[in-house]
């Protein structure tokens, strides 16, 4: 008897990449990046720049894009009495106010304990440990937390963005890697439209967006309109098994909203196509239309895990940056515009010298 059929292995969507094509910096300009363009239905590729999206849409599509807002997500302590140092990074807010974090520290405090926070006389109170060294922590400072974490927090870059610093008076903090973030992170790595406080990471494929771009589809007939998903660290986890059927997906939170809901079935039904900006706009529309049918407004998690093969629901056109070897993101880009063509792709986009990952360029897939 023939073995039944396994799906993919993680191994297929693994790609040589040079170190030094992993974009360190953003462009000087938001829209100064490349783009490469799939057109799926021939098979060809074509090497453009961002600012020439609007050749490639027309009147009545949507770009949907996700309007989360990346928060500064790492904080600092230190222990009473000893004063150690500890490094959290906050992965999301619960409904009860606590927070889910990742604690770096020589030795971690026990439940019951707390931290005393650098700056403003707050504290953080452990509550409980969880799975893959997660904590529970419930904050206490003097004003609201996301305004302590305002002035306090530090930007939550990418574990890829490894840089040797050249101008030591922009540097605001550091990676738990060493390498410098600047004060010129805060405002790059965070979309134009950025509204809703809740990402540890950039949707990315949103950073390329400007004011004059929207202007311009705006003249041309393309609208826009927003949902949330909150990005969460689980965007950076590699995939380690080796069947990627048996790879257990993140949760993330989202909302669609019943103007967003209403902006798809009107594009729908006028001819329209949906142009997702980015994996999580692709998962939030995806995982609604899954539950609910159609896309309709809705809220909650979602673990949705797009790889080939797969019939998308929502979703007609997507831009992207290129993403990680071996990644459930470039495996959700095969997924939508063929495996082989995609695995095509980046093997040219690395000897055009593409630059990858957050700081990167970008794709359009027809």
């Amino acid at each position: 008897m023939m073995p039944e059929h396994q799906g993919p292995k993680t191994a297929e969507f693994d790609y040589p990449l040079p170190p030094e094509l992993i974009a360190q910096h953003p462009t000087n300009r938001r829209d100064g990046a490349r783009m490469m363009v799939l057109h799926r239905a021939v098979q060809r590729i074509e090497h453009r720049r961002f600012a020439e999206l609007p050749d490639y849409l027309r009147p009545g599509d949507l770009v949907m894009v996700n309007n989360t807002k990346v928060i500064p997500a790492r904080l600092f302590a230190r222990k009473p009495g000893t004063g150690g140092r500890a490094e959290l990074f906050l992965l999301e807010q619960y409904e009860d106010g606590t927070w889910l974090a990742l604690m770096r520290c020589r030795r971690r405090p026990d439940p019951g304990q707390h931290l005393d926070l650098e700056g403003a006389g707050g504290r953080a109170d452990v509550l409980r440990y969880g799975a893959e060294g997660q904590v529970v922590l419930r904050f206490t400072t003097r004003e609201p937390f996301l305004d302590y974490l305002a002035t306090h927090g530090h930007t939550p870059l990418p574990p890829y963005i490894k840089r040797v610093n050249r101008d030591p008076s922009s540097v605001v903090s550091e990676t738990h890697n060493g390498s410098p973030i600047t004060d010129h992170d805060a405002e790059r790595y965070q979309t134009i439209y950025a509204q809703t406080p809740g990402a540890v990471a950039a949707p990315t494929a949103g950073l390329h967006f400007t004011p004059e771009m929207f202007a311009k589809l705006e003249a041309l007939g393309v609208s826009r309109a927003e949902l949330t998903l909150h990005v969460g660290i689980g965007t950076f986890r590699p995939v380690k098994v080796e069947r990627v059927q048996d790879h257990v997906m993140h949760e993330e939170r989202y909302e669609v909203s019943a103007a967003a809901a209403e902006a798809v079935q009107r594009t729908r039904a006028g001819g329209g196509r949906i142009v997702a900006v980015g994996s999580t706009t692709v998962r939030t529309l995806e995982s609604v239309a899954r539950d609910h049918g159609s896309v309709v407004a809705a809220g909650g998690r979602t673990d949705i895990f797009i790889y080939p093969p797969y019939t998308f629901r929502a979703v007609d056109l997507m831009l992207t940056n290129f993403h990680l070897p071996q990644s459930t993101l470039l495996m959700m880009v095969c997924a939508l515009a063929g495996q082989e063509f995609v695995m095509q792709a980046y093997a040219e986009a690395v000897r055009e010298k593409y630059r990858f990952f957050s700081y990167g360029d970008c794709m359009l897939i027809l």
